[in-house]
């Protein structure tokens, strides 16, 4: 397929993180790689090809369930980044999610969070409301450039499948992760309530509790679809599937799935089959 025919319609996930004027950084220098990878690799030619659009999610990882009400603070702090980054769309994480399924009291904070900065804030008034800024200019720069040592490492491993496969691109989160561990527990890194200004807590009162009647009533759900669907037409689609899980590798398996969705194959019945021919990903336990 042409670049052009697809490419305007591609969108990215983004997490945004605690330190606001990094994270509109790392949004900003993305739709710059995006772009020249767009124009110079992939020689698309439509200006909508070489847009980023991409969803922000508040990051779920810097939630502490040390006081969560300071949940709420980081949460608008990452959607004024996402938004001064240029995010088209958003989702708001509860003060709560580092301990269970947010209540209906903690979704609304999250989403009245997304309203003020929409409509109170002036935020979302203009675009990229901090370019020009040196220091964010600087910082935007430095992550460019950062991200491209990490592309053309990727590319001399042989590309991202390859990277994967030798494990490299594990450790390097792996790394990640264990670093900012080590810099919160050495105090290098501060997270209030966490490792700084902490206080005694009393257990968390008012979390939701799932009722685990909710389970009992999908897997009766199930039992009826199985009970009631035409059978002998499910087993007929998964066995096309798996024979065409045993072609080439460029047989496209979509149809084949989409075939057995309609007879009613349950998810688990059709990733039953795939792995039956294709085995589970092992990933690397040491790096």
């Amino acid at each position: 397929m042409d670049v052009d025919a697809f490419a305007g319609r591609l969108s990215f996930f983004w997490n945004a993180h605690n330190n606001v004027l990094e994270e509109v950084a790392k949004f900003r220098a993305s739709r710059r790689v995006w772009a020249k990878v767009m124009k110079e690799r992939f020689h698309a030619k439509k200006a909508k090809s070489m847009m980023l659009r991409f969803h922000t999610q508040t990051a779920g990882s810097m939630l502490t369930a040390q006081q969560p009400n300071n949940n709420i603070v980081r949460v608008a702090l990452q959607t004024a980044a996402a938004v001064m980054g240029g995010t088209q769309s958003l989702h708001t994480n509860s003060k709560d999610e580092a301990l269970a399924l947010p209540t209906t009291e903690s979704v609304t904070i999250a989403l009245r969070t997304q309203q003020i900065v929409a409509y109170e804030s002036g935020l979302a008034d203009t675009i990229d409301p901090l370019g020009g800024s040196y220091y964010v200019e600087a910082l935007t720069n430095k992550l460019e450039k950062e991200c491209w040592e990490y592309i053309n490492k990727i590319d001399e491993i042989g590309g991202a499948p390859e990277a994967i496969a030798k494990g490299y691109i594990q450790k390097e989160i792996q790394d990640s992760a264990y670093k900012w561990q080590m810099d919160v527990e050495a105090g290098r890194r501060v997270i209030v309530g966490v490792n700084k200004f902490t206080q005694e807590e009393e257990p968390p009162k008012n979390l939701l509790r799932v009722d685990g009647s909710v389970g009992k009533l999908q897997a009766e759900k199930i039992a009826k679809v199985k009970a009631t669907r035409d059978n002998a037409k499910v087993k007929e689609t998964l066995d096309a599937l798996e024979k065409a899980c045993h072609e080439d590798e460029s047989t496209n398996l979509v149809p084949f799935i989409l075939a057995a969705v309609e007879a009613y194959a349950t998810e688990g019945e059709i990733c039953g089959v795939m792995r039956k021919v294709f085995g589970e990903f092992k990933a690397h336990t040491a790096l």
